[in-house]
């Protein structure tokens, strides 16, 4: 006999484990990355060309690797947002994820959508310090972006103290992004724990 029995949905831990360790990585490997590229800027005899190069070529890798990661944990955590909250959530699944990817509008949609899913994913997720949590993270992402290009810009990427802000603020933006990635996931494992199969969740062929 054939029935059908609806998913149990749970909490992303597995990504958002992988999520973390991907952005720990990533951030120091820009740190690394940055502090090579301005070595190389003062005595290219020192530190040629080709250390700088691979340097650069690896942390393109991370950075690819951490934004895959992170993205496949935020559209999970996006379809659980949908299924606990009675509200309908901002924009379509496609565009959260691509917002994340377009040049000057990555610098201020991702930021609602992150508190959208934050919103949803428990009571009060998106009040108080929570909502603050994901503000600082964001401003902290946003001025490393920043005063890395006006660095660039104005100093050719040999200032130490334009080294020392952008890389402090890179710092603080990838732990930042760890507690925020802790803490969606957290709120929403709480939010379903002890529920049964919620409206809209997929649905599992059972043979008995």
């Amino acid at each position: 006999m054939s029935a059908v029995t609806a998913a149990v949905v749970k909490a992303p831990w597995p990504l958002a484990r992988s999520a973390q360790a991907a952005v720990a990585v990533t951030a120091l490997a820009d740190v690394y990355r940055a502090v090579t590229l301005r070595a190389h800027r003062l005595d290219p005899q020192e530190t040629p060309l080709s250390v700088s190069g691979r340097v650069s070529t690896l942390f393109v890798y991370v950075s690819l690797a951490t934004v895959v990661l992170f993205l496949m944990w935020f559209s999970r955590c996006r379809r659980n947002a949908r299924l606990l909250s009675p509200e309908p959530l901002a924009g379509s699944p496609a565009w959260a994820v691509f917002a994340w990817l377009i040049p000057v509008v990555n610098f201020w949609a991702p930021r609602g959508l992150v508190l959208d899913v934050h919103g949803a994913s428990g009571p009060g997720a998106a009040e108080g310090r929570d909502r603050a949590l994901v503000n600082i993270w964001w401003a902290a992402w946003v001025g490393h972006a920043l005063v890395g290009a006006v660095g660039m810009g104005v100093a050719g990427g040999t200032s130490l103290a334009v080294l020392l802000v952008t890389e402090f603020l890179e710092l603080a933006a990838g732990a930042l992004a760890i507690a925020v990635i802790q803490r969606v996931t957290a709120r929403q494992s709480a939010a379903l724990a002890g529920t049964g199969p919620l409206p809209g969740a997929a649905v599992l062929p059972r043979v008995s």
